[in-house]
């Protein structure tokens, strides 16, 4: 399947996260998305270096900037269990902002045509690092990072669309 791109509505698809009271939560990313402004960026993988040090702070920091432009949801994917996605997100104690969310089987990441196989490595299907702008379900931006880069998918890129 293609990837999304910019134009396409984005696609409806099951993520789980841990709430606030620490209970799990399924949602549906249109409940998540219909009407709203959202940055929806994925990262291969939990804990791992460029994801942990430098993609996902970036948009922690960047959050209030991101909302005071009219973002109303910043979302993080990853192809991991909602355990583990709730285990990454406490390593951020100073999130307010971003919502860390599971696509465990990775069915929404294909839904996407986002996978990235990374068996080689030991990692199996996982998401492409990307970042995307979407407006009432719409993509308005789509940068995509090929292979293992990290050049066009941080929050600095997103606020310089907005």
């Amino acid at each position: 399947m293609a990837p999304i791109a910019v134009g396409d509505a984005i696609p409806d698809g099951e993520l789980a996260y841990f709430d606030e009271q620490d209970q799990l939560q399924k949602v549906s990313v249109h409940a998540l998305a219909a009407g709203k402004k959202v940055v929806l960026f994925a990262v291969p993988g939990a804990f791992t270096p460029t994801c942990s040090l430098k993609h996902v702070p970036g948009f922690i920091e960047k959050a209030e900037l991101l909302k005071s432009k009219g973002v109303d949801e910043i979302l993080c994917l990853s192809v991991n269990d909602s355990f583990v996605m709730k285990a990454w997100a406490k390593t951020y104690p100073e999130n307010k902002h971003v919502k860390f969310l599971a696509d465990g089987a990775a069915k929404y990441t294909r839904a996407l045509g986002l996978e990235l196989d990374l068996s080689d490595k030991g990692l199996g299907i996982r998401s492409k690092r990307y970042a995307l702008l979407v407006e009432d379900l719409k993509v308005k931006v789509a940068n995509i990072e090929s292979g293992g880069e990290f050049t066009v998918s941080s929050a600095d890129e997103i606020l310089k669309a907005l």
